[in-house]
């Protein structure tokens, strides 16, 4: 199974009020989104959708090097959620566009590629998830 998208723009969540974006708190204890942020905005385009989400799972798993590809094999046996239900277009006000090749990049809400990747009718325009049920 796979979470990558191509050509997709995940909008930050209908019921965020947010009209800037919000960092995730830096913890001595890295959180899912500050993981995913730190690893997204350092390499925008490089990551799919999948690579990010076993990337955050063996670093909180402590997984060694020579262990990732059997435990990434594993990861990928059970289904995972996709970046709708990531936590920085959920909460933190991060739209997540996924390129023509699958590949990753954040865009803050209230930027001007944001407005451009969100009006794009070329792309598949989905929003996260919500945090409240409706």
């Amino acid at each position: 199974m796979t979470t990558n998208c191509t050509n997709t723009f995940i909008r930050v969540a209908q019921d965020s009020a947010l009209t800037s974006p919000k960092v995730p708190m830096t913890r001595e204890k890295p959180s899912i989104a500050q993981l995913q942020y730190e690893l997204l905005i350092e390499r925008p385009y490089t990551m799919t959708s999948d690579d990010l989400l076993f990337e955050v799972h063996a670093i909180r798993k402590g997984i060694s090097d020579d262990q990732r590809a059997t435990a990434r094999r594993e990861f990928f046996t059970r289904s995972q959620a996709c970046l709708r239900a990531s936590p920085l277009p959920k909460t933190h006000g991060f739209g997540i566009h996924h390129d023509g090749s699958s590949r990753i990049a954040l865009v803050p809400i209230g930027s001007e590629e944001y407005r451009r990747l969100s009006e794009d009718t070329a792309l598949t325009q989905v929003h996260a998830m919500r945090s409240k049920r409706a």
